[in-house]
C-alpha cells in the first residue's frame, strides 16, 4: 500500500482515537518519537506494538533520537552520560581503544532499542564542529577533525546497521559551520562552496546510511534564495551528485522556525526542492490531519528505498 510522505509525530503516551484512526485509514510513511511519548519500558512496548498492528506492518518505520547524554529521548529508560564529542577526544588518543569501547555502546543501544520496537536512529551527526557552532550542535558533534568525524559517523552506521536499525545521518550537508540555531531562526552561511566541499560535506561524502536528514540552512554562496531543504540546486547537485548520497532523503522538522511558511508550505517546498520525506515533530492533532490530506504519496523512488529497508529489517 502506498504511503504519504510523511513522518508525523503523537502528542502522548498513548495513542488518541484520531491517531488511531490516523495509522489505520492515513498510511504515514513512519513515526517518530518524542521524550512526551516514552515513560516505561513496558508503556513504549506496547505503544510501539499498537502502532504495527494498526499500520498492519511489523516494519512500520519507527524513529527516536536518541543520540546521548545532550540528546535523549528515553532518559527515564536509559543513562548513557556520553556525547559524541567525548568518543570523538577518545578517538583522537588511541583509536583501537575508541573503535572497541563505542562498538559495545551501540551495540547496547541498539539493543534497547530494538526490544523497545524502534527501528530507526536519528545518529550519526556528522557536523563537523567550529569554535563558532551554535551550542544547538556542539558536543553532539564528534569533532572539529573532519576526518574523526567521517570515521565514527561510517562505524555508528555500520554498527547500527549489523544491529538492524536504520541510520539517519544528519545535518546534511552540514550544519557545523552556522552560528544560528535553526530552531529559532534561519542560520545564513557565507562560506564558499570550496571550503565546504573540502570541510563540512567531506564526513557525509558516499555514506551506505538509508536516511538523511536535511539542514534548514541558507548557504548563501551556493543557493542565495533557498535553505538546504527547500532548494533543488543543493539537493540535486551537492546531495545527490556532490556528497553521492542515494538513499531517502528526509527534511528535518517542518515546524521549526528557520522556515518561514506554514507547514503545508513548508511540506511542499521540501517535496518539491527533492527531500523524499517531510519530518513534522510537533504532535498536534489538527496539524497532523492537515498535513496528511495534503501531502502527496511516495513517489517510485522513495518507494522502492522503503521497500529495500523493510527487507534490511528481516
Amino acid at each position: 500500500m502506498k504511503k504519504k510522505a510523511i513522518i508525523i509525530s503523537i502528542k502522548g503516551t498513548k495513542l488518541s482515537k484520531f491517531e488511531k484512526k490516523i495509522l489505520r485509514e492515513e498510511n504515514p510513511w513512519g513515526i517518530i518519537l518524542f521524550k512526551r511519548n516514552l515513560k516505561s519500558f513496558v508503556q513504549i512496548k506496547q505503544l510501539t506494538n499498537q502502532i504495527k498492528i494498526l499500520s498492519k506492518n511489523k516494519h512500520f518505520p519507527i524513529m527516536i533520537d536518541e543520540e546521548g547524554k545532550t540528546v535523549s529521548r528515553l532518559k527515564s529508560i536509559i543513562n548513557h552520560n556520553f556525547n559524541c564529542t567525548f568518543f570523538g577526544c577518545l578517538f583522537k588518543v588511541d583509536r583501537n581503544f575508541c573503535i572497541k569501547i563505542y562498538k559495545q555502546y551501540i551495540d547496547s543501544l541498539s539493543k534497547i532499542l530494538l526490544e523497545l520496537g524502534i527501528n530507526i536512529n536519528t545518529i550519526p551527526v556528522l557536523d563537523v564542529l567550529r569554535n563558532s557552532t551554535n551550542k544547538v550542535i556542539g558536543k553532539r558533534s564528534f569533532s572539529k577533525d573532519k576526518k574523526i568525524v567521517k570515521n565514527l559517523g561510517k562505524l555508528t552506521v555500520n554498527y547500527l546497521h549489523n544491529n538492524k536499525i536504520a541510520a539517519v545521518i544528519k545535518h546534511i550537508p552540514g550544519h557545523g559551520v552556522s552560528t544560528k540555531d535553526s530552531h529559532s531562526v534561519t542560520p545564513k552561511v557565507e562560506m564558499n562552496l570550496k571550503k565546504l566541499n573540502n570541510i563540512d560535506f567531506y564526513p557525509f561524502k558516499s555514506s551506505k546510511a538509508k536516511l538523511a536528514m536535511t539542514a534548514h540552512i541558507l548557504y548563501k554562496k551556493i543557493d542565495k534564495i533557498n535553505v538546504a531543504t527547500f532548494s533543488k540546486k543543493i539537493i540535486k547537485n551537492i546531495i545527490r551528485k556532490k556528497i553521492k548520497f542515494n538513499g531517502i532523503i528526509i527534511s528535518d522538522d517542518i515546524s521549526m522556525k528557520a522556515l518561514k511558511y506554514d507547514l503545508v508550505k513548508n511540506a511542499f517546498k521540501s517535496l518539491e526542492a527533492g527531500c523524499n520525506l517531510v519530518l513534522y515533530c510537533a504532535g498536534k492533532s489538527a496539524e497532523n490531519k492537515k498535513l496528511l490530506k495534503s501531502i502527496p504519496y511516495i513517489d517510485d523512488f522513495t518507494s522502492k528505498k522503503t521497500s529495500e529497508f523493510y527487507k534490511f529489517l528481516r
